[in-house]
């Protein structure tokens, strides 16, 4: 009877922690090549690398721009869109008065793709659990 109750435990979280990978999973398309990578990792990748988010963003605490938990809170919190913000679709919710030094960084971001910008979301959103 433990034994089960046991194997049952161990067998829901194998399939809870395989769908979440499999959700996190895609293919995307960085410049003309198709690669298969998480999606965190491409966010990350953006991130820190071609984005150069982490100059203005740190994960847990304010900087130049606010933090990572601080933006997808607030974004969570209002039920908001943070790719129709980077697409400059919408406006600024989170530490509107920084919005003058994002401005700047907007040229960078209307280089990403659809899967880039989704990515970086999902980057943004999991970094901070």
């Amino acid at each position: 009877m433990q034994t089960s109750r046991i194997a049952l435990i161990i067998l829901s979280i194998i399939a809870i922690s395989c769908q979440s990978e499999k959700k996190q999973k895609e293919t995307i398309k960085i410049g003309n090549q198709q690669k298969e990578i998480s999606a965190f990792d491409t966010g990350k990748k953006i991130f820190k690398g071609k984005g150069k988010c982490y100059t203005c963003h740190k994960i847990d605490k304010n900087s130049i721009g606010p933090s990572i938990h601080k933006i997808v809170e607030i974004y969570k919190e209002q039920d908001a869109d943070l790719i129709a913000f980077l697409k400059q679709q919408a406006e600024p919710i989170v530490d509107p008065e920084t919005y003058a030094v994002m401005k700047t960084n907007f040229a960078i971001i209307k280089t990403f793709s659809e899967e880039e910008l989704k990515a970086l979301e999902v980057y943004m959103t999991e970094v901070q659990k």
